[in-house]
């Protein structure tokens, strides 16, 4: 039996949220994003990927 293996991303911020409703605050802090230019790793989901659409202006996302 072969074992799937789960795909990943690297999100990385690209512009800042500052001035950005509180919702899409609240957004970027929950994928891990803590300011411009930073990136996380995280593996690809529905919940992720929905998270990356609402933010999508502000990150770019890369598959691993």
């Amino acid at each position: 039996m072969s074992a799937k293996k789960a795909r990943r991303l690297i999100i990385r911020q690209t512009k800042s949220g500052i001035g950005s409703p509180h919702r899409i605050q609240a957004t970027l802090r929950a994928l891990g994003l803590k300011g411009h230019q930073r990136s996380v790793e995280k593996s690809d989901s529905p919940a992720i990927r929905g998270m990356i659409a609402k933010v999508q202006h502000l990150v770019e996302v890369e598959e691993v």
